[in-house]
């Protein structure tokens, strides 16, 4: 019931990724990109996805159900030594960046900016949203915030994600009862923070080059 009311706005961190890439880019290079990428649902209309994660159980389950052309075990921070300067038409990180400190963070931003030819994204909680290790990896750890000033001083165009920042908290999970409510109100406060961040949950930042 809920899929046919709400749409879209069920899954809208897929669907504006998708927005952003398809028609747009032919290669994809997903760093950090875990067990369950949301390129796999429109893998196949890209020409080349490759995946790169440190983390070898999530490393392994990714390449198990195909969701990338390619699979690399590699730092991601050596990326751009790794692959090469524009060897990708974007690169994205999802859910990632608030994983490492301040300083490995631009870094990262930096080695993406090598590596993309068009597009660089960014998928992150609005701010920093504590997060402690979990299915024993310690990379599941938040170690630093991002802000939406920030990152269109650096070059970003901002969309709100997740809805309504309030309404959720670790592992984007709604934090308020009765959940299932406000799991619909969130749903429907993404038709306005998508275009006004400072009240989203997550944000997608898109950089194009």
């Amino acid at each position: 019931m809920d899929s046919f009311i709400f749409g879209k706005l069920i899954d809208q961190p897929r669907w504006e990724l998708e927005k952003a890439l398809i028609g747009h880019v032919n290669s994809v290079l997903d760093l950090g990109c875990g067990s369950h990428s949301d390129i796999r649902y429109f893998k196949k209309k890209l020409k080349r996805t490759v995946g790169v994660d440190l983390f070898s159980p999530s490393l392994n389950i990714g390449r198990e159900n195909l969701l990338h052309h390619e699979y690399y075990k590699i730092d991601i921070l050596s990326a751009a030594k790794y692959f090469g300067e524009n060897s990708f038409d974007c690169v994205v990180a999802l859910d990632v960046i608030e994983h490492l400190e301040k300083t490995d963070g631009l870094c990262l931003l930096d080695q993406m900016e090598t590596i993309a030819r068009k597009k660089v994204i960014i998928f992150t909680p609005n701010g920093f949203l504590e997060q402690k290790p979990f299915d024993g990896n310690e990379w599941q750890r938040h170690l630093s915030g991002w802000e939406i000033d920030e990152m269109r001083q650096m070059g970003f165009d901002i969309i709100g994600i997740n809805g309504w920042k309030a309404l959720r908290g670790q592992r984007a999970r709604i934090t308020i009862r009765p959940k299932s409510f406000w799991k619909r109100m969130s749903y429907l406060s993404e038709l306005y923070v998508t275009k006004n961040p400072q009240f989203a949950f997550q944000i997608l930042c898109v950089k194009n080059l």
